[in-house]
């Protein structure tokens, strides 16, 4: 049997660090039938990500794990120097649920000299974070596109706490035809509330504790909501009030949306997105609620 597909009948973990190897994998587990489950981060998991590959173990006979550190979707000044890196602690959380290959490679392999090919969404990535982020999704459509390309899976699964993102990524594989079932996992949070998050890793203590106003402003407006408020202003004032009590927290966007289109909505239903952005510190954090849905 070809060593570079034993891990598709035994337990073992591989790290796949070939853009052609893990397309010659994927390729072959393909051809014998199997159905690969895969999940794309940038690493430094956590109990969020975890509960993706938990739920990919399931859903597919293989389980693939991307971990790369994406340049094209950061801007100017952002953090992909500090961007948290731990690929030993990484391979133990995959290894815990069951991933059967890690693929990574380096940014000069995905994007090689002269490269000129980009993914752009156009209408859902202009409001929220695109609008904060300038080229943001059209990094992220790209990087996700091509590692559909070098994974070949049947399913891709990603958190909601990038709300927005699994929106864009759902547009691009309906519009581009893909092959690919895209699933949105709850997001997962501490006890405490606050949604799980990579740069969680950046806030000091005190910010940390200023930090709980975003999952505190969310409950907030879901009793108001459920109480029968449907005005989307006054419920956006709930947001504000709550946050503007924390002097270390500063506000980027607090939008109600609609949760498929991402329009503005002046008055909120079972669909309606509530969306945050904020500054704590200088830690960029997001989250999100849909109002008829449990979290």
């Amino acid at each position: 049997m070809n060593s570079r597909l034993r891990p598709i009948l035994s337990t073992d973990m591989r790290v796949v660090s070939s853009i052609n190897e893990m397309q010659f994998i994927a390729a072959e587990a393909r051809k014998s039938g199997k159905r690969i489950s895969f999940v794309p981060t940038m690493g430094f998991l956590h109990s969020g990500h975890a509960s993706l590959l938990k739920e990919g173990r399931t859903r597919g006979d293989i389980l693939v794990l991307s971990i790369f550190v994406n340049p094209a979707q950061f801007g100017a000044g952002e953090d992909f120097d500090r961007y948290p890196r731990d690929m030993e602690r990484d391979s133990s959380i995959a290894a815990e649920a069951g991933v059967d290959f890690i693929f990574t490679c380096t940014p000069a392999e995905m994007y090689p000299a002269d490269y000129q090919t980009w993914v752009d969404v156009t209408e859902l990535t202009l409001p929220l974070c695109g609008a904060s982020r300038p080229g943001h999704f059209r990094g992220v459509t790209t990087v996700v596109c091509k590692l559909f390309n070098i994974v070949l899976p049947h399913i891709a699964l990603f958190g909601k706490k990038d709300y927005q993102q699994l929106a864009v990524i759902r547009r691009m594989v309906t519009d581009l035809n893909m092959p690919v079932e895209v699933v949105g996992m709850p997001i997962i949070r501490e006890p405490d509330g606050l949604a799980m998050s990579s740069r969680n890793k950046y806030l000091s203590p005190d910010e940390r504790k200023s930090s709980l106003c975003l999952s505190r402003a969310l409950q907030s407006v879901r009793a108001s909501y459920h109480a029968g408020e449907r005005n989307a202003e006054r419920l956006k004032q709930i947001v504000n009030n709550i946050i503007a009590l924390e002097p270390a927290v500063i506000i980027d966007y607090v939008e109600l949306r609609h949760c498929e289109t991402l329009a503005e909505v002046a008055m909120v239903d079972n669909h309606s997105l509530l969306a945050l952005a904020v500054k704590v510190g200088t830690t960029r954090l997001i989250d999100n609620c849909v109002l008829g849905e449990d979290d």
